[in-house]
């Protein structure tokens, strides 16, 4: 019987160690929401601009030579592939990576330009699972998913850690509750082993929030047939993962899901306030917040999970009021 290994908090501890030696910590920023001061996680200002570096460079370094030499394929919209891309080219690995033809052209331009071949797939009529399965079979290549993977978790919940001991340096209030843009999962996973005692909440979009509807019923709900229009790219997962499901659903996590405006108004609020450009998936756990879905109080984080706007539609939000 294959066993399959599992994410702990102890990879995730690795996983920081491994990611303060090569990269600067992203700020952590306090704002006042309703009155309360709230601390916020800028992934946002990581060098691909989004927290998917963390996972990227705790899974390739955890490849041995044979597999580094045949290489990796992956499939994203565009942070996760950045994040391949952007650890694959420090590592000298091969990168490929499958990517929906109406990505966001500023991530795939940001891709191809660190050195990854690029596959594009119509969203609304391929699998990226199924192509990228191929491609990684036919090259010999190690597939590295966006988040069901427990590398990729662990990686991801280096963020918590980093965030904790720049609350405890700067003597802020214990972390009593962390909001987390959820698509698949994988940082929310991540986060919730490496802050096992804090309360969390998953934030996503309306009509793409299964990741809530799921952890309510105790099983996996995939999103269904004809999901909303959205501008949160990210987050379009159609269903989340066992391994990221079952990290959360044993924390006793719970979700919310926020509308577009809502997402718009926080874009608004972190450049007015935080001075920070954030994408809209980045920006749905601000908006939860701001929307009154979730209330502030002492100790309250909120990761701001990605940078990665495309200039048109951002300026276009900025100049608008709703």
């Amino acid at each position: 019987m294959t066993i399959v290994r599992q994410p702990t908090r102890a990879g995730v501890r690795d996983a920081a160690a491994k990611l303060v030696a090569i990269l600067p910590q992203t700020p952590l920023f306090t704002a006042e929401i309703r009155g309360v001061p709230v601390c916020f996680k800028a992934e946002s200002l990581q060098p691909i601009g989004a927290f998917k570096i963390r996972g990227a460079w705790h899974r390739l370094t955890a490849l041995d030579a044979a597999a580094r030499e045949k290489g990796v394929v992956a499939f994203s919209s565009g942070n996760h592939a950045q994040g391949i891309a952007w650890a694959a080219k420090r590592l000298g690995i091969p990168a490929v990576i499958v990517m929906p033809a109406d990505a966001p052209k500023v991530k795939i331009d940001a891709t191809l330009a660190l050195g990854a071949e690029v596959v594009k797939y119509d969203r609304a009529t391929e699998s990226r699972e199924k192509i990228a399965a191929h491609l990684a079979h036919a090259r010999g290549a190690v597939l590295v998913p966006s988040f069901d993977d427990p590398w990729v978790i662990e990686g991801q919940g280096s963020a918590g850690i980093e965030a904790v001991s720049q609350m405890v340096e700067r003597k802020l209030p214990d972390p009593s509750q962390v909001l987390v843009p959820c698509g698949g999962g994988g940082l929310a996973a991540g986060i919730a082993l490496a802050l096992p005692d804090v309360e969390m909440i998953v934030v996503e979009p309306e009509g793409w929030d299964d990741m809530r509807r799921s952890l309510d019923a105790g099983w996996i709900e995939p999103v269904g047939d004809s999901p909303p229009a959205t501008a949160c790219d990210a987050l379009q997962t159609k269903q989340v993962s066992p391994l990221t499901f079952d990290v959360l659903s044993r924390r006793g996590v719970t979700g919310v899901a926020v509308s577009e405006k809502d997402v718009r108004d926080a874009q608004r609020w972190a450049a007015a306030k935080l001075r920070l450009v954030v994408e809209p998936g980045g920006a749905v756990a601000l908006a939860a917040l701001l929307a009154g879905k979730v209330q502030p109080r002492p100790g309250t984080l909120v990761i701001l999970s990605g940078g990665n706007a495309d200039p048109d539609a951002y300026a276009a939000v900025l100049g608008s009021e709703g």
